[in-house]
């Protein structure tokens, strides 16, 4: 019931920012706002990951073997693009995604404010030892997140090419048996070796299901649309559950939804965001970009249409900022990575 002017006088008469009387948004306020009503300036400060606190240190002692270590949440930026098959650009993603400024703290209809309900830190990018070699920089993401797994520390990725999956996917299945698989993307990525190359980024799902890392029974690809349609057959083959850009349109998003969490289950599961999903009438800024595709606030509907699902880890990938001066597409990365740790903050156990 609306509130009659002398009370809301009575309640808000004061002038004060911080005049917050409901109990759930008062919380998150209180979080916000420091002494004096003051909040951190957006444009100021060293920029991280979701304005996360920046702890390369904690990096450093679960590659030395920590345990132990007092996070919930583990953001990593993966600067790696050299298995692109068109336009390069996205090992820059992480530092665009870092770049931009006001991304939560609330998300309203899942309830959560994940950056107060969550332990989360920016750890920094994945050391690697070289720029030029695609097998040398997979070999360093997977001892990165293998030591993030065995430290039981659960990561989101910020991209880097999609090939990064395959590597992070490898440590997940180790510890916890062959995952599903919510993907969400212009193109399937389970396409075979071409020129001598295995692990380029049109195919890091093909091998992560041949090598027992992916249950594809359990893996749902939504919004997959393109001239390049013909090369997923190993998709349809290995039972994967793919839904088709057009189809989205088709069936509405409550299905798609439905459809998504029927396949993945109970089970723990990966979710993976291409940016290029997403229609490039709103993120140009990526290397393969394909017309006819999901609108931002279908693509936040769809993972907000997870909340409670077993995610044990995720990434946003193939944000390339110098293809977009508007720098939306990062915009885009951004939100799209607080949705997935919303998720995380509505895991099961949390």
């Amino acid at each position: 019931m609306a509130r009659t002017l002398e009370e809301l006088r009575a309640l808000y008469g004061n002038d004060q920012g911080t005049a917050f009387h409901d109990p759930v948004l008062k919380a998150v306020a209180d979080g916000v706002f420091g002494a004096g009503g003051r909040r951190a300036f957006p444009f100021a400060g060293v920029s991280t990951l979701l304005d996360a606190p920046y702890r390369p240190d904690l990096a450093e002692a679960v590659l030395a073997g920590a345990v132990g270590v007092p996070l919930d949440v583990a953001l990593v930026g993966v600067p790696m693009d050299l298995g692109v098959t068109n336009r390069a650009g996205a090992r820059r993603g992480p530092k665009a995604v870092r770049e931009i400024e006001r991304i939560g703290p609330w998300n309203r209809v899942l309830g959560t404010a994940p950056l107060q309900a969550l332990r989360v830190a920016d750890l920094g990018d994945v050391p690697m030892r070289s720029r030029y070699s695609l097998e040398s920089c997979h070999a360093d993401i997977e001892t990165f997140f293998g030591a993030l797994a065995a430290a039981g520390l659960p990561a989101l990725a910020v991209g880097g090419d999609h090939s990064i999956s395959r590597a992070i996917l490898k440590p997940l299945a180790e510890a916890h048996g062959p995952l599903g698989m919510v993907h969400i993307d212009a193109h399937a990525d389970t396409s075979g070796v071409y020129e001598g190359a295995k692990f380029h980024h049109g195919g890091p799902f093909r091998q992560a299901v041949l090598d027992g890392h992916l249950d594809p029974s359990r893996v749902v690809q939504i919004g997959i649309r393109g001239g390049g349609d013909y090369l997923w057959e190993f998709s349809h083959a290995a039972g994967m559950t793919v839904i088709h850009a057009e189809e989205v349109a088709e069936m509405g998003l409550p299905a798609v939804i439905a459809a998504a969490r029927r396949v993945v289950g109970d089970g723990p599961t990966y979710v993976s965001f291409d940016v290029d999903a997403l229609d490039p009438a709103f993120a140009p800024g990526t290397g393969t970009p394909e017309v006819g595709g999901l609108t931002p606030r279908e693509a936040m509907a769809l993972l907000r249409g997870l909340a409670g699902i077993d995610i044990r880890g995720g990434d946003v990938v193939e944000v390339a900022p110098s293809y977009d001066p508007t720098s939306n597409t990062a915009q885009a990365g951004a939100q799209m990575l607080f949705e997935l740790l919303c998720l995380m903050a509505r895991a099961p156990g949390r």
